[in-house]
């Protein structure tokens, strides 16, 4: 813990010192587990999304349905090149609308070796085109994720780390405005206590996201097809899965964009150091919640 000591004055005009008075307090945060967790989806994730993209240039487009193909007409988005008065394009036809994409998706690369491909080289493991490396890839870090977020779940559950910290409660409910606002306003309070934005944040992704990228991917393998026919089904066939998986990946995205963004904003220092080494440093005002466990 660090203190500070303030200097008054007397009515003598000679200073003393006041009591020291802590003005923040390290608390344990993150345990272990929580942290080796943590950078282990982060470095799966990775691998997953860059895999993921190699995979999808296979065949550039999504599809809602159990068909797909040029006779059927349920296409939802299409990745691709074209030829103009102006040479070869690349565009982006999201719900029928098409955009202009060349040097970043459809088309790209140097001006004079332009690459015919959905997402370009640098965004895709391996970066020239290798289906079969890119399947090996994403199936292994794939499962990697799964055991990683199964052993997780279970070791919360159990611990109470799930309902002490994660579920959101009434009160948090009732706090939900004034959070909201105050991230609006880039004002962070620093507990030891996740907020109600982050507790729905990562509800949403550990809860939701994740299990819904491991059910959506189950769904479009063969060999789970052959073991669990009505997967694929529930989910409105093999080719709604491949999309609400597409769909998955980009709200995994968008959550990472924001995830750094906060963290930036919040104070790096602080944040790195807790994921890191579990301590975090709290306001003032949150010492009182500095005795709680975490897990």
């Amino acid at each position: 813990m660090e203190s500070q000591s303030r200097i008054v004055q007397q009515s003598d005009g000679h200073p003393v010192p006041t009591s020291n008075r802590p003005e923040s307090e390290l608390v344990y945060r993150q345990t272990r587990w929580t942290r080796l967790t943590h950078w282990v989806w982060a470095l799966s994730l990775f691998f997953l999304l860059l895999s993921g993209l190699q995979i999808f240039n296979a065949h550039p487009a999504l599809y809602i349905g159990k068909q797909s193909g040029f006779q059927f007409d349920n296409d939802v988005l299409v990745i691709g090149s074209d030829y103009s008065s102006n040479g070869p394009i690349g565009y982006t036809e999201l719900l029928g609308k098409r955009f202009n994409t060349t040097g970043i998706l459809g088309l790209s690369g140097p001006i004079d070796n332009l690459d015919a491909r959905a997402f370009p080289a640098w965004a895709t493991i391996p970066s020239g085109q290798d289906l079969a490396t890119g399947r090996v890839v994403h199936f292994f870090f794939a499962w990697v994720l799964s055991a990683t977020l199964l052993a997780w779940l279970v070791a919360s559950a159990l611990s109470g780390h799930l309902r002490r910290d994660l579920v959101p409660r009434a009160d948090d409910i009732r706090r939900l405005p004034r959070d909201i606002s105050d991230h609006a306003r880039l004002k962070f309070h620093h507990s030891r206590d996740y907020n109600t934005l982050q507790k729905l944040a990562y509800g949403g992704v550990l809860f939701v996201l994740l299990p819904l990228m491991i059910l959506t991917g189950l769904a479009m393998s063969p060999t789970m097809n052959a073991a669990i026919p009505f997967l694929a089904d529930m989910l409105g066939g093999r080719q709604t899965a491949r999309t609400i998986h597409f769909v998955a990946m980009v709200l995994l995205v968008g959550f990472f964009i924001v995830h750094m963004l906060m963290i930036l904003a919040a104070g790096p220092i602080n944040e790195l150091r807790s994921i890191i080494t579990g301590w975090y440093r709290t306001d003032p005002s949150e010492r009182g919640n500095s005795d709680k466990g975490s897990a």
